[in-house]
């Protein structure tokens, strides 16, 4: 039987919702920092996205809201969506925590839907955050849905060739991969879970959002992440890690903004 986009987002939501405990304790994210006053943000989306004191931000897919919180402390009225009523519950104690000013959701972000909420000014996604959703055309229409005429989009993120570098599609296949892997973080070696995911290539990405009324200012990408999650990777500067293909860099991240005109 044919498994159902519902039954994949299940999958997923289990495994992200054990995931969460272990990325709370984890060096990788750092809570006790960002607690201290240390910013979540890396130095692309701080460059790339300024200027949004007072404005309402949407953060798609925020896991346990320390982006989305980062945001609240540079003076945006925030909500963070995430598919992980356990990520969502994280979040809200360390908004009670640091009292900021940040609403959570627990949606998928195909089924969010605020009714009676006027749109966003901006509208905001990073790192890892599309390869969890199948069908692109959806996701910007939720992204444009939820922005009022001339707001801004921004995403930073992984950028598609490195699947294919790993072994994985480039162009987006017909089923997901799954797997059943580790976690990330470097405390994440007994948390083990089966997870899908889909690839994108760039083209669908940025088509998808200019069918959706998406008119893109920038569309960047960069030879280093901020984040050592590849294998083989150098820091050759500090916070920033490259990766070499056949004696070349490889585009770790991307990011794309743009502004809705329809």
């Amino acid at each position: 039987m044919e498994t159902s986009e519902n039954e994949y987002f299940e999958m997923n939501r289990v495994g992200w919702d054990q995931r969460v405990k272990t990325h709370v304790e984890s060096r990788f994210y750092d809570v006790e920092g960002f607690l201290a006053g240390n910013t979540s943000l890396q130095e692309i989306e701080l460059a790339e996205l300024s200027g949004v004191h007072g404005k309402r931000l949407l953060h798609l897919q925020c896991h346990f809201g320390l982006d989305t919180l980062s945001w609240s402390r540079q003076g945006a009225i925030c909500t963070g969506v995430d598919i992980s009523p356990v990520a969502i519950q994280q979040a809200r104690e360390l908004a009670e925590r640091t009292q900021l000013d940040a609403a959570f959701v627990c949606s998928d972000v195909y089924g969010f839907n605020q009714k009676n909420v006027r749109p966003y000014d901006i509208v905001f996604t990073s790192y890892g955050a599309i390869c969890w959703l199948p069908d692109l055309g959806k996701w910007a229409e939720v992204v444009a849905s939820n922005l009022m005429m001339g707001g801004t989009f921004y995403m930073a993120e992984f950028h598609p060739i490195n699947d294919l570098i790993a072994g994985y599609a480039y162009f987006s296949p017909e089923t997901p991969d799954i797997e059943e892997e580790s976690t990330y973080t470097e405390n994440g070696d007994g948390v083990v879970a089966k997870l899908a995911t889909w690839t994108h290539p760039l083209s669908n990405v940025i088509n998808a959002l200019i069918g959706a009324g998406i008119q893109l200012e920038h569309v960047n990408e960069f030879p280093f992440s901020p984040y050592n999650c590849f294998e083989g990777m150098v820091e050759r500067e500090p916070g920033r890690f490259y990766l070499s293909h056949k004696g070349h860099d490889v585009p770790i991240i991307y990011s794309i903004r743009g502004r809705k005109i329809a």
